[in-house]
């Protein structure tokens, strides 16, 4: 499944979600269950500036796709940092780079978000986006 395709996936299911308040739950259970990142990978060459709570994203780049973990220690940023994850992960860097991040917006995650945690959420897709720019040349393998 592309990133578009999950990002479509994902504006969906938090739209049947009933108001603001059930989607902001959703995003914290999100953070809640997401696996998170073993202590050593939690170190300053991982961490994203600029958030209000300690942010941590680890990008890889193999079999020509870009995969993306994350971590926090607050759940709405863990959850909000494992969705965007989830969407990018597994994706080449140009469908990285292609897809805008307004589904974000459009799924209802970033509403309610502190202008620190926001910021917070610009500097992760910075990095997320910055990370494919620097693999755009090496393509995925043909299926």
């Amino acid at each position: 499944m592309s990133a578009e395709a999950r990002a479509r996936e994902l504006v969906e299911k938090m739209k049947l979600l009933p108001d603001s308040q059930e989607r902001f739950l959703h995003v914290i259970a999100c953070g809640k269950r997401a696996a998170g990142l073993p202590d050593d990978l939690k170190v300053d060459v991982f961490r994203i500036e600029g958030c209000q709570s300690a942010l941590w994203m680890v990008p890889e780049f193999r079999d020509g796709l870009c995969h993306y973990r994350s971590d926090s220690d607050a759940f709405i940023t863990k959850g909000v940092s494992s969705i965007v994850c989830s969407v990018y992960s597994g994706s080449t860097p140009d469908e990285v780079l292609g897809l805008d991040d307004g589904f974000l917006r459009d799924a209802g995650i970033t509403e309610h978000l502190t202008p620190n945690r926001a910021n917070g959420l610009s500097q992760l897709l910075k990095k997320v986006k910055g990370f494919a720019a620097l693999h755009r040349s090496e393509s995925a393998p043909s299926a």
